[in-house]
């Protein structure tokens, strides 16, 4: 989608840094909602809240197949990982930590929304609790404050709950020795590897594995299925992937969408493909350590930690857009594994069409990408400091947007501009928005996609006007910023919508 060159200022649109979901925000401190859920078996609610079980010492997801225990026997946490400090162990049916995320960790913007995206993307493992502090700006009794408050587990256990899932999908999705699964799943010895197994599934390391399910078929490949809530439309989320795949680097191949992951120790390549109850993922890893973030990192981009209901039921209120939501409910925002790669692409992707975008984006792939062996995938897209020494004369685009990819790619090295996955939106947005050539369409694209803010909108788009216009909503920017205050939170999911009634080929799964 083009941006259209009027567009209002950015205070008319952006949205206050801190934000939480106004329906199930700590639902787990209401009981009489917890216990009907578990009572229906909601699946809604599976990664919202544990149930655990005082007669068993259990604790499970809220849709658990097993008959519901009695009401004096339930007790309601957070976090697997506060369940797990409790003394309760995993429920071998439901399998509580396979559970899909909350949603509040994608979709709110405080520190400890901050906080848990840096821990699913490895950070406490790779810098301890003193580096995930310093990334958020606090004192490391801040953090740890913090967390217990609104979690019931401080950063070492929520980063141990992580490890024992990676573990568990290790012992029973490949046939790797013990050791390298205790190494490879951040376990700083075989003996706190068994003790924590032990601890959170009530079985040990050799025994998880004799009921494990059958190993991947391809060597060096794991076979996963990533969960999500229902309902789930693809066609937007996969087609919007494949149609603006960068050659060497992303492909549609065989019902799914692949592409090529850096991580922090090594590579990857992954195939995603959309399946009733799940995503099917297949994942070559060069280091298994990088396991568990790079799920994370393709969660995230395929938003399956979303809140379907929640986002759909808010937009059904608008009469415009309910027959949108009714026809094709649970659309996604297509995200990025990589913050830093989508803005250059957003800045390649200004003014031009998706595959003149496509296009610019190849040959700097090519240009200064790092190559890799695979079928179809050629390179790694390259980092910004790959980027700094990139000749000029590849960048085939009018002088302005180069100053503006330069002054991007110069932020982005140096630091002053930070759009990891714990970065401040609304300081993110100030620091893009003071580069050459960054308006507001740019900024909140990558605030929508990149950062993954749900309330990020672009009313100056030309597909958004051109939709509401075809509504009969109101087309002018302001107009629609005006109308779109009854979205929110929600409105980058309003736009996914909007977008759906053109006939683009981000709209529709590839044949």
């Amino acid at each position: 989608m083009r941006p259209d060159r009027a567009a209002p200022s950015m205070s008319d649109f952006c949205r206050p840094p801190a934000r939480r979901s106004p329906m199930l925000d700590h639902v787990h401190e209401d009981p009489e909602r917890c216990v009907r859920a578990v009572q229906s078996k909601d699946a809604r609610f599976d990664g919202w809240f544990f149930t655990a079980v005082l007669t068993t010492r259990i604790y499970c997801r809220p849709s658990c197949p097993v008959a519901p225990p009695k009401v004096e026997n339930m007790r309601f946490y957070p976090s697997a990982a506060a369940a797990q400090q409790a003394g309760f162990r995993a429920c071998k049916r439901c399998r509580p930590d396979a559970s899909p995320g909350s949603p509040l960790w994608n979709h709110r913007a405080d520190s400890v929304a901050q906080a848990m995206r840096l821990i699913a993307d490895g950070v406490v493992d790779r810098e301890g609790v003193p580096g995930l502090a310093a990334r958020l700006g606090y004192s490391v009794r801040q953090v740890e404050r913090q967390l217990l408050a609104e979690l019931g587990a401080g950063p070492l256990a929520l980063a141990r709950a992580q490890r024992a899932q990676t573990a568990r999908l290790l012992i029973e999705t490949t046939a790797l020795p013990m050791a390298e699964v205790a190494l490879a799943a951040g376990f700083a010895s075989i003996r706190a590897f068994n003790e924590t197994v032990r601890s959170v599934f009530a079985l040990s390391p050799t025994d998880l594995r004799t009921r494990r399910r059958a190993v991947a078929d391809t060597p060096g490949v794991l076979s996963l299925r990533l969960p999500f809530r229902a309902p789930l439309c693809p066609d937007n989320l996969f087609g919007h992937l494949a149609a603006t795949a960068v050659p060497g680097v992303e492909e549609w191949r065989d019902g799914a969408y692949r592409r090529t992951l850096r991580l922090p120790h090594g590579h990857a390549v992954v195939a995603l493909s959309p399946q009733p109850d799940h995503v099917a993922c297949r994942l070559a890893l060069t280091d298994l350590r990088d396991l568990s973030i790079a799920i994370a990192r393709c969660r995230r981009m395929l938003d399956l930690d979303a809140d379907p209901v929640a986002v759909d039921d808010r937009l059904r209120t608008d009469p415009d857009l309910r027959p949108l939501v009714d026809k094709d409910p649970g659309r996604r925002v297509p995200g990025t594994v990589d913050a830093a790669e989508f803005a250059v692409r957003a800045v390649l992707g200004q003014q031009v069409s998706t595959a003149a975008a496509r296009t610019h984006a190849g040959r700097i792939v090519a240009a200064a990408g790092t190559p890799i062996a695979d079928v179809g995938l050629t390179h790694l897209f390259p980092t910004p400091d790959d980027l700094l020494s990139l000749d000029p004369a590849v960048l085939a685009m009018p002088n302005a947007r180069k100053v503006a990819f330069r002054a991007l790619v110069e932020a982005l090295a140096s630091g002053a501009v930070d759009l990891g996955v714990g970065a401040d939106w609304a300081k993110a947005r100030a620091e893009l928005l003071a580069l050459p050539g960054f308006g507001p369409w740019t900024v909140e694209v990558i605030a929508m996609r990149a950062l993954g803010d749900p309330d990020a909108f672009i009313p100056g788009d030309l597909g958004v006007r051109v939709a509401a216009r075809a509504l009969g909503m109101p087309d002018t920017p302001g107009a629609l910023v005006a109308r779109a205050q009854a979205w929110r939170p929600w409105r980058a999911y309003a736009v996914q919508y909007l977008w759906a009634t053109g006939d683009h080929a981000v709209n529709r799964l590839p044949a």
